[in-house]
């Protein structure tokens, strides 16, 4: 049999027989020609998918069972190596990469929304004729792998792999085509030799320095605290008084890079403003001055000068005060013979060291008793110890001007101090600032109550400020940023050795390239008391690499920001263990990563360092700028997952969190929840708030638990239809159960069509003018459906508007009435397209159902649907009618139609002269392509 006779077995032949035959009869004999034709077919098909080991193709089964066919799709993938990722120059590249996650012992519904979104794009891309790119690995050194250490009693290392092993196999369950050839954990010592590597070079080229940082000091455990370590100014295990201390710690020299990093900003423009706006408040660049306040001599005992930094040197004549943290030598000098101030001193030295709990803690201070004389005015100003001045920032010292800060309002107001107002704006035009505070306080405006610069704006009183502070020796212009350089030095364990090594003789010495990596010792028993490494003179007692003597290795390790700040750049060659990285960062980040999807909590730390060590490893000669300048083109921070919380309340008020799985809801008319109760007992419980998922709120729902009911499509198929990506997405039980319905549907559907017959697709193009007006409107909503759906997930990305639009065009397609050949090919046509259309999302399910159509072919190798630009031209097109802005009715005018033709036609339809009963309109309005509005 010629190959051409077979092409198109039923669609050629099926009207005669159908019409000669009874239609039982005619319906079994075109399924065994279905057949015969088919197993021809199978043996001209060039692209017959190895994974077929029957010429016949087996019945399709009536009921949908996703476990069975999740897992034989998985098997299949696995085989063939589907996602194995090669660089390949005849393609275009695209690398997905979703952040890697902590292997904390289970996915969360956080890791489900994050890896489906980056797995739908990944497909997505891979059938648009991409060579894509999806790898994983596990972000695995941390404080949590040691509390978890503590708790449970295991060494670090073991909690960690074991937790690896598990999440992997869920993430296999779920389908995501990720290279698993390309898996790293941060902890394995192939992964951070590389990072000590880069250490020992940005040392030795000052990019990496030591000096004294304050940390938060546990006296009892003897070890340094993180700040969500500290709860009350106590160490969360010891319950010890938390002091701070200064000590010797490691800093990268991000500072160097802000610049650069501000002004690579305005680059991203694939990134959310939000992000960005963040970023740049992070990095925070300011224009201001440096101001010296002389000591009072005869309080202080000694000539100096006080240095502060304002950005707003306007407002200089309005301080009143200065405060000092408690670490200042004025401090100290003043709490000499003060035991009362001595005392507040060591109060302020238990709290935390982070500028965040600087702006939330209650604002404390207290006079010293030392003055300093203010530079323009010769003033005498009190000088303060306060408990929100931080010594790691400028020099430890503020200039409070009360009437035009909010913060030195709150003080002044607080321990009577005066307020002095010296800025009138548009919403502050009076003599004097009053309780409550006023934003307006805040904004620059003209001078008033500042001698020779009443009546200057802002920009006049900056410079001349400046200028008489310059000429004074006092003072002058200068530009500064928030952003502080990096401390990656932690006193803790489960993290990467710094490989510096202490040499009485010959100082801090890097360790050499062949001594490298300085390996962390996994079998450690963790008690939270002091980093065991210290304790463990196996690991630090050492030779000097210089001068051969007895030395000690550096026992901090680094901050795991370092680790998550490069490993998509370790993704493109994990294997290479003669380099960090080579020529194939260059195919694969070229332009940067294509793709890149995470939370918003992410939005600065982690992104920050990360632009910033690639920056790093470029000026090393890493990779050229050519190849890289920022790692990440597009981002997506997906939103929160949240769900309800409930929970009972004991004696002591405190909160027990009860599990939503566990109540039992009682709602109102409109669905709203008004009582709620236990399952187990049938007592109350108290209806909280929606909140993210949590371990905290034990409001999480069991990823496992929905695959091991549902299947993985069906969590896949919620996850993204709930809500679009970058916006929180509230759990439903109702939707999951209505996301598994939706499949079991599609499957019924396929399995009612296989089972009347296999046919050819309508091949579209010409053939599609010589449809019945029936067929030819519902393909022009099949190929508009391919369209947006290609732009939802391409352009938009926004993919519960794709799963909905599949949605409308089986509802049409439930209700095509015709039965002809001509109409079983337009709906193998359709079924083939929604196959493929559902691929990214649910993939398990489009596989078993591409093979029922499609014998012997799998889904994930085809090429996206492509519009048939045939399919979309219209003979006529419907307007809305419209009377004086009411909806009356539908128009139907040839699709060229100009305005004058569609005035004529609206006035000979029935609408209008039911409406206008013989008189003209006022005037017709026509919106050509949607609707003309009469207006009487």
């Amino acid at each position: 049999m010629p190959r051409s006779m077979i092409k198109q077995p039923n669609w050629l032949a099926s009207h005669s027989l159908v019409e000669l035959v009874p239609g039982g009869i005619a319906t079994a004999i075109l399924q065994r020609l279905s057949a015969a034709c088919r197993l021809f077919q199978y043996a001209y098909n060039p692209r017959l998918s190895p994974f077929l080991t029957e010429a016949i193709h087996p019945a399709m089964q009536e009921k949908y069972q996703p476990q069975e066919i999740e897992l034989a799709a998985q098997k299949h993938w696995d085989a063939s190596g589907a996602a194995r990722a090669i660089e390949d120059e005849s393609r275009p590249k695209y690398y997905c990469l979703s952040m890697f996650p902590y292997p904390s012992g289970k996915l969360h519904m956080g890791h489900v929304r994050n890896y489906t979104i980056g797995d739908v794009l990944a497909r997505f891309h891979a059938m648009q004729g991409f060579n894509v790119m999806q790898p994983m690995g596990w972000d695995a050194f941390g404080m949590p792998a040691e509390n978890a250490a503590i708790q449970n009693k295991v060494p670090p290392a073991q909690w960690t792999y074991a937790n690896i092993d598990y999440m992997k196999g869920q993430l296999k369950r779920l389908g995501f085509a990720i290279d698993w050839d390309r898996e790293l954990a941060t902890c394995q010592p192939d992964y951070y030799r590389w990072e000590q590597w880069l250490f020992t070079r940005l040392y030795e080229k000052g990019l990496i320095y030591k000096r004294l940082g304050t940390v938060n000091w546990d006296p009892e455990d003897q070890t340094v605290l993180a700040n969500e370590q500290v709860i009350d100014g106590r160490g969360w295990r010891s319950g010890a008084l938390i002091e701070k201390r200064e000590i010797p710690m490691y800093y990268m020299k991000i500072t160097a890079y802000a610049d650069e990093l501000l002004a690579d900003l305005d680059r991203l423009d694939g990134w959310p403003e939000q992000v960005r706006l963040m970023q740049k408040n992070w990095i925070g660049k300011s224009f201001g001055c440096d101001v010296g306040f002389p000591y009072d001599v005869e309080s202080i005992g000694a000539e100096g000068v006080l240095k502060v930094y304002t950005t707003r040197p306007d407002t200089l004549m309005g301080a009143t005060y200065v405060a000092v943290a408690a670490e200042h030598a004025l401090a100290t000098q003043a709490a000499a013979g003060n035991p009362e101030l001595r005392a507040f001193i060591e109060e302020c030295l238990r709290g935390g060291v982070a500028e965040a709990d600087m702006a939330t803690m209650e604002k404390k201070g207290m006079p010293t008793g030392l003055f300093v004389i203010h530079p323009l005015n010769g003033e005498k100003l009190p000088v303060w110890v306060a408990n929100y001045v931080l010594m790691g920032y400028g020099e430890g010292a503020v200039m409070a001007v009360p009437a035009h800060d909010e913060r030195d309002f709150a003080f002044a107001t607080k321990y009577g101090l005066e307020i002095r107002m010296v800025i009138a704006s548009p919403g502050n035009a009076y003599d004097e600032v009053t309780a409550p505070w006023n934003e307006a306080y805040a904004e620059v405006g003209v001078c008033v109550n500042s001698g020779k610069y009443d009546g200057f704006e802002f920009q006049a009183a900056f410079d001349a400020v400046a200028s008489d502070l310059a000429a004074k020796g006092l003072g002058a212009k200068r530009t500064q940023f928030r952003l502080r350089d990096w401390g990656i030095s932690r006193q803790r364990y489960w993290g990467c050795p710094i490989p510096i090594i202490h040499c009485t003789d010959c100082g801090d010495v890097p360790v050499p390239d062949e001594q490298l990596p300085v390996v962390l010792p996994e079998d450690v028993t963790v008690t939270g008391a002091g980093s065991p490494l210290a304790k463990m003179p196996s690991f630090y007692e050492c030779a000097c690499p210089k001068c051969g003597k007895p030395a000690r290795r550096e026992t901090d390790t680094m901050d795991t920001f370092v680790e998550s700040s490069w490993y998509f750049l370790r993704y493109c060659c994990p294997d290479n263990d003669q380099a960090m990285v080579d020529e194939r960062v260059a195919y694969w980040c070229k332009g940067g990563i294509d793709q890149y999807i995470g939370g918003i909590e992410h939005a600065i730390l982690h992104l920050l360092y990360s632009r910033f060590w690639t920056k790093l490893m470029r000026d090393v000669g890493l990779f050229g700028a050519e190849a890289l300048n920022e790692p990440f083109a597009q981002l997506l921070t997906q939103g929160m997952v949240v769900a309800p919380t409930f929970y009972r309340e004991d004696a002591s008020g405190k909160k027990d969190w009860i599990n939503p799985a566990e109540v039992e809801l009682t709602s109102d008319e409109r669905g709203r929840p008004v009582a709620a109760v236990l399952r187990a007992d049938g007592l109350p419980v108290v209806i909280g708030g929606i909140e993210k998922m949590s371990k905290s709120r034990n409001n999480g729902v069991d990823p496992q638990a929905l695959i091991d009911q549902f299947g993985a499509d069906t969590a896949r198929l919620f996850i993204m239809f709930a809500s679009p990506p970058d916006q929180s997405l509230e759990w439903s039980d109702a939707g999951v159960e209505g996301a598994f319905r939706f499949l079991k549907r599609v499957w019924r559907i396929v399995f009612e069509h296989v089972s009347g017959g296999l046919v050819a697709a309508f091949p579209g193009g010409e053939a599609s003018e010589q449809l019945p007006e029936e067929l030819k409107t519902f393909r022009r909503q099949l190929h508009q459906a391919i369209g947006k759906i290609t732009d939802d997930y391409g352009r938009r990305k926004q993919f519960n508007t794709a799963i909905a639009a599949v949605m409308e065009l089986l509802n049409a397609y439930a209700k095509l009435v015709d039965e002809s050949a001509t109409a079983r090919a337009v709906r193998q046509e359709t079924l083939e397209a929604v196959s493929l259309l559902l691929y990214p999302i649910v993939p398990h399910v489009c596989e078993a159902l591409y093979a029922e159509l499609r014998p012997g072919q799998m889904a994930g190798v085809q090429p996206f649907p492509k519009v048939d630009a045939a399919a979309l031209v219209q003979d006529e097109i419907e307007l809305m009618l419209q009377v004086n802005g009411k909806l009356r009715g539908s128009l139907r005018v040839p699709a060229g139609a100009d305005k004058t033709a569609i005035e004529a036609a609206t006035l000979a339809s029935e609408v209008a002269q039911k409406h206008l009963a013989g008189k003209a309109p006022r005037k017709l309005v026509v919106v050509p392509g949607r609707l003309v509005n009469i207006v009487l």
